[in-house]
């Protein structure tokens, strides 16, 4: 089956294009100039939001209790939950492929021409709720049970810092910047999902550090390597989904269609 680029999709290829380009020269200069590193850390804390948020919100479609969700200054984030059986495998596995498939729902989104500042009041509506519920009113509840009151306030301060940002870029950016807000944001989520399973794959492979995949293997005895390995299929399968859906057309014996449009 042969694909190729729609001619109406072209100018959010552009856009698409134009975010990754800028992230990826960020991320490569941040090698040489940390401080580089700096300007995307709000959306880096933002996927860690999405991480965790899966996290958060599988535990709830299963059955099970939330008792913390919270988010690092480096980036990391945790969610403890009381969950057993079954139900902790997809709870598990929600984290990276809930930020790949954020990441590619927010593609489709796009390329179905759905407005740019609704998504993004609704991005900030997810870490607002997240922040309040799980990240504040919660841990307090279960008197801050696994966690500590410092980790609390962080990811309090950069919930509502991340909530009021992408609120206020909804609210009062040019719709041109807030295009290009939503297509950066989209591109940061699916970058920090491919790294994040890069990085998991090396720990995985050099020892026995606490992630997902290692709690993973525990529960079912499977290698934590073949469940970072099943993750990053799925991720990729996923996100080349997306991408066709975004950008393509289908050619099926010289007739032209748009691809699912």
């Amino acid at each position: 089956m042969k694909y190729k680029l729609a001619e109406d999709a072209r100018p959010q290829v552009t856009l698409l294009l134009t975010a990754t380009l800028i992230s990826v020269a960020l991320w490569v200069v941040s090698w040489y100039m940390p401080f580089v590193g700096y300007i995307v850390y709000p959306l880096q804390l933002f996927a860690t939001f999405v991480h965790e948020s899966s996290h958060a919100l599988m535990t709830l479609i299963t059955g099970n209790t939330v008792m913390s969700l919270t988010v690092s200054p480096d980036g990391s984030g945790a969610v403890w939950s009381q969950s057993s059986g079954f139900s902790s495998l997809l709870i598990s596995s929600a984290g990276y492929l809930g930020t790949t498939i954020f990441g590619t729902l927010l593609l489709v989104w796009m390329r179905y021409g759905f407005s740019a500042r609704l998504a993004l009041y609704i991005s900030s509506g997810l870490v607002g709720v997240m922040t309040v519920v799980f990240g504040f009113v919660v841990p307090f509840f279960y008197l801050l049970a696994n966690v500590t009151f410092g980790s609390v306030v962080f990811t309090v301060l950069s919930g509502t810092v991340l909530t009021a940002g992408l609120f206020a870029i909804a609210k009062f950016a040019p719709q041109k910047w807030v295009n290009f807000s939503l297509a950066f944001l989209s591109v940061q989520c699916l970058l920090n999902a491919f790294f994040s399973l890069k990085d998991l794959f090396f720990i995985s492979a050099s020892g026995s550090q606490p992630t997902d995949a290692a709690n993973m293997a525990t529960a079912t005895g499977i290698p934590a390597m073949l469940w970072v390995l099943l993750w990053i299929g799925i991720s990729v399968v996923v996100i080349i989904t997306g991408v066709r859906m975004y950008a393509s057309v289908k050619t099926v014996s010289g007739t032209e269609s748009l691809f699912e449009d």
